[in-house]
């Protein structure tokens, strides 16, 4: 089994990329963030011509995640409970009904939050207690659970190429930092991090200032597992590869594979 994460960056302007990457990587679950369409654009036909199944939560212009899958998915649930008013699409739940090895599986675009200083910084911050409360709840129940997504968090130095140039930023910021450490008290392991204690790589570089040439990147980008998925994981690839070919997102995917 085979789940991976992918921020695109815009779907309709990264479809070629990323069927040319499923068809390579022939991953069995993937998590689409920042997809940047309304779910009467996305191209489910296209993805279902290939053999899997769609779950989209789009937004026109913006935000928008999707879940798509070689199995069945049911139990789907659009919306991250704690406000009612949040109509922004930054969450997707799915089971996927693999008959050995079902999980129940999120695909995550969490808030950005910078300028620190402003109200998208407290959105963030309240995000993430809202994502922390769900996630406690989805553990009660002892599924095997991927939390999987663009989290806008860099957890510590080692996941950045220079942590001066992040100091005061959200995604290096000690309340986000913070945030995403509750989410690991909780039971929930960094999937990587489990797999490469040690290993400086990253998943996202920047459009500008020459980032992905140099090699300054930033890994942002997360797998959380529960203790029942923990226990299946094998390994866990970042597809670095994919950031140097043409039309490429500022992220690249990342997936772990389970028994």
């Amino acid at each position: 089994m085979k789940i991976a994460t992918w921020n695109v960056n815009g779907i309709r302007a990264r479809i070629k990329p990323l069927l040319k990457w499923l068809e390579q990587a022939k991953p069995d679950v993937v998590c689409l963030q920042e997809i940047k369409c309304a779910d009467a654009v996305f191209p489910t036909a296209a993805l279902e011509n290939i053999g899997y199944n769609v779950a989209v939560h789009g937004q026109k212009g913006f935000n928008g995640v999707a879940i798509i899958s070689r199995f069945r998915l049911t139990e789907i649930n659009c919306k991250l409970p704690g406000d009612s008013e949040d109509n922004q699409s930054r969450y997707i739940e799915a089971m996927v009904i693999n008959p050995d090895s079902p999980f129940c599986v999120a695909s995550i675009y969490l808030p950005n939050g910078n300028p620190v200083e402003t109200v998208k910084f407290t959105y963030k911050l309240n995000w993430m207690k809202r994502l922390e409360a769900h996630a406690e709840s989805l553990l009660n129940s002892e599924r095997r659970i991927v939390l999987a997504g663009d989290f806008n968090i860099i957890p510590e130095h080692i996941d950045c190429h220079s942590p001066k140039a992040w100091t005061g930023d959200a995604l290096f910021h000690e309340e986000s930092r913070f945030a995403f450490r509750r989410l690991k008290n909780l039971g929930f392991r960094d999937a990587f991090r489990a797999c490469d204690p040690s290993e400086k790589s990253y998943t996202f570089w920047d459009y500008q200032s020459g980032a992905w040439p140099k090699n300054e990147g930033i890994r942002i980008d997360h797998l959380m597992l529960s203790p029942q998925a923990v226990d299946q994981l094998i390994h866990v690839t970042i597809e670095k590869y994919v950031r140097g070919q043409e039309q490429p997102s500022d992220h690249v995917p990342i997936y772990a594979e389970f028994l």
